[in-house]
């Protein structure tokens, strides 16, 4: 009699924990309709997605092996929410990158560079990391190059370091200090002649850029960005390890990171319309790189993104995590592209230069 009342009280409770657990992703579900500037708490939901599908996937062999009727509950979430799974997932297989690019193709770079800081904290490091950097990207024989985090002064004239190779480029200056003889931001270099650029501000601190690139008789529209951080300093850093360990003052520090994030996902839903709006707008063929700071099951990604392929979708494997802080889930960098390019090959890089991951997509215009 106990053994069946302890039987039916565990079957209950995994019910129970199932349901709450469908109930939450369903909810995850709406994130890319629900602009985080009006319910911000959607945004941090979808955070926890790649989280929420593995827990149905277990429940959902569990069930299947102790009361199979009871796998239909995460089957047909898995189902209703699969527009989630298809975006945090990429099943096309990543063949080897090969250096050299298939004809009439053209091979583009997107990484935030982390204002050239790198990883170490080697003072001698840091003083080559720049040009380390520089050397990275310059390897993979890029035509275009998109930079976030950017900068460039009077005393380190890091446009320099791609100048020679490609002498073509645009900059933000978002940020200037020093009577403007420092000035940080996004850029964009290229083989090709630009014959138009623009800039889109923010009402935050950042920018939307565009150059129109002529590359034959095609002009493409090349956009990059990068969008509102949580700007977590090393205090927060050291919050978050307060919560992890449940430490006495991990309340505070919850309340202290939850502010920033809310402040965050609040800007980034203003910055995506304002993106999707410039994209919108664009007479010629357009691709979009950049840090979006969002992960792929946000209304930011999904804003942005719209009829457009993700590269990483198109050709890889895997979850393509490009911030290698906090979680191994965070894909927040991006290469968007129209569906009248194909992208024949893509690669992620991590060079240890930086907290994120180069991309590099090889693409055409289809004729």
């Amino acid at each position: 009699m106990a053994k069946g009342w302890i039987r039916k009280t565990t079957k209950k409770f995994f019910i129970i924990v199932n349901a709450i657990i469908v109930l939450f992703f369903l909810i995850a579900a709406l994130s890319p309709y629900i602009n985080p500037n009006q319910i911000w708490l959607h945004g941090l939901l979808a955070l926890t997605t790649p989280y929420l599908i593995l827990a149905l996937i277990l429940f959902t062999l569990f069930w299947l092996i102790s009361k199979p009727i009871w796998s239909l509950m995460p089957i047909i979430a898995l189902l209703i929410g699969w527009q989630q799974i298809s975006v945090v997932f990429a099943w096309t297989g990543n063949s080897i990158f090969t250096k050299r690019k298939a004809e009439n193709h053209f091979r583009i770079v997107n990484w935030n560079v982390q204002s050239f800081n790198g990883l170490s904290k080697d003072a001698l490091a840091k003083k080559l990391v720049r040009n380390e950097v520089a050397s990275s990207i310059l390897k993979t024989y890029p035509d275009v190059i998109c930079l976030q985090e950017f900068n460039n002064a009077e005393a380190e004239n890091n446009i320099s370091l791609f100048k020679s190779t490609h002498r073509y480029y645009f900059f933000s200056k978002d940020h200037k200090r020093n009577d403007g003889t420092y000035q940080s931001g996004c850029i964009i270099f290229s083989k090709y002649p630009i014959i138009d650029s623009g800039r889109v501000v923010f009402p935050s601190e950042e920018s939307l850029i565009y150059a129109d690139l002529l590359k034959g008789n095609d002009t493409i529209r090349v956009f990059t960005t990068h969008l509102q951080s949580f700007k977590f300093k090393k205090k927060d850093y050291a919050d978050i390890e307060k919560i992890k360990e449940s430490d006495e003052s991990s309340f505070s520090a919850s309340l202290s990171i939850m502010r920033k994030m809310k402040a965050a996902y609040k800007k980034r839903g203003i910055q995506a319309d304002l993106v999707r709006n410039a994209l919108n707008k664009s007479p010629y063929p357009s691709v979009i790189t950049g840090d979006f700071n969002d992960v792929p099951n946000s209304y930011t990604y999904f804003n942005i993104k719209g009829d457009k392929n993700d590269a990483f979708l198109q050709r890889s494997f895997g979850l393509g995590r490009t911030f290698i802080s906090l979680a191994p889930t965070l894909r927040i960098d991006y290469i968007l592209l129209d569906k009248q390019f194909e992208v024949k090959q893509f690669d992620m890089v991590d060079e240890s230069l930086s907290d994120h991951i180069m991309l590099v997509a090889d693409i055409r215009l289809k004729k």
